[in-house]
């Protein structure tokens, strides 16, 4: 008997919490606080859960991440990209890192007012903020309620710089805010594009905006001056690494002037899923595939050793470089950096009052 697949899901499983010795399958009679967003296509509908943190910036200390803070007003993230490497951070909330986290979304409501309040602290240093640091602050329940956008004011208000990436082509909606924070050297935007294959996104990150929706809002991006790029994530050996050249010119000939790459991480049950999806979707190759991921990991499937877990390591991952590094070079992409700057924060209410006069 052939198992009936999970539409507009990426992980088919919901693999054992690796901090819960009790392992328990239900469906939660919790009140769902909004409506699903994709009810006709969904077995397992979407549940939103109130989130009362009382601090909404994380700081990171990873020697190989490029920014300091991070803001995620959602935990967990209905895009349901199946490699996703945030996935296990869902098993602290007690959830599973399958298809929990992608049908299970913490909602943090009050993120605009939280946001403000460390704005508002003394010792609060101005700094870069990435939004998305973790999971997508454009994710479809976004759409109705909102946060990023009233958060995206919060930063403009204070001239606190920004740097956002996702996956959705809703940050179009947000263009307004985005154009004055770009007048003010206070924002950059970047795209993750993974594929151009259409059918190979909606198996992979089936709730995410087509590859042509993304390339579109990097040109409507450019065009209204808001500096954009793009970030092929994650960059998987065997399946999408020969599209670097291509992803990297149509986001050129879209106006995209900067570009990043993240080779795919499968920390924890991630791999599990992952292989789970690979060999149900892509059997005639999995074993290759598999078997390219284990090149770049010196043998494994997952390395989180600082310095090599965005990069991979080994003659594969070097070629696979030295293409992206190269159809840069020839796409004309990453030519200058665009530092934004902090140096024009405005702490107090005066500072802010002066700004609309």
């Amino acid at each position: 008997m052939i198992k009936e697949k999970l539409k507009g899901r990426g992980a088919q499983l919901n693999p054992k919490n690796r901090f819960e010795k009790l392992n328990v399958e239900d469906i939660p009679d919790q009140e769902n606080f909004y409506d699903d967003d994709f009810p006709s296509e969904n077995k397992i509908p979407t549940t939103y859960f109130k989130d009362d943190s009382k601090s909404v910036i994380a700081k990171n200390d990873s020697q190989d991440i490029g920014f300091d803070y991070s803001f995620n007003p959602y935990r967990g993230c209905e895009h349901g990209c199946i490699y996703c490497y945030a996935r296990p951070g869902h098993e602290y909330l007690s959830f599973s890192s399958g298809l929990d986290f992608e049908t299970k979304i913490m909602v943090k409501e009050n993120a605009p007012a939280l946001l403000e309040n460390e704005f508002r602290k003394k010792n609060y240093r101005p700094d870069l903020i990435m939004f998305s640091g973790n999971t997508d602050c454009y994710q479809p329940i976004e759409r109705k309620l909102k946060i990023t956008r009233e958060s995206l004011k919060v930063c403009l208000k204070y001239r606190n710089p920004v740097s956002v990436i996702t996956k959705n082509a809703l940050i179009q909606r947000d263009i307004d805010i985005l154009k004055l924070l770009a007048e003010k050297n206070l924002v950059k935007v970047t795209l993750s594009i993974t594929t151009l294959d259409k059918n190979l996104a909606r198996k992979m990150e089936p709730r995410t905006s087509s590859p042509e929706m993304r390339l579109k809002t990097i040109e409507v991006f450019a065009k209204s001056g808001i500096p954009v790029g793009v970030n092929i994530a994650p960059i998987i050996p065997g399946l999408n690494d020969k599209e670097i050249p291509e992803i990297l010119k149509e986001a050129s000939a879209r106006g995209a002037v900067h570009a990043g790459k993240i080779m795919l991480r499968l920390p924890y049950s991630v791999k599990d899923l992952f292989i789970d999806w690979l060999e149900s979707e892509f059997p005639e190759k999995s074993k290759k595939i598999i078997n390219s991921i284990k090149d770049i990991r010196g043998g494994k499937l997952n390395s989180s050793e600082w310095k090599k877990r965005f990069t991979g390591e080994g003659k594969l991952a070097d070629s696979i470089h030295r293409l992206f590094h190269i159809s840069c070079r020839k796409y004309g992409l990453n030519k200058q950096r665009n530092e934004l700057t902090a140096e024009n924060f405005l702490r107090s209410s005066q500072q802010q009052l002066e700004l609309f006069k």
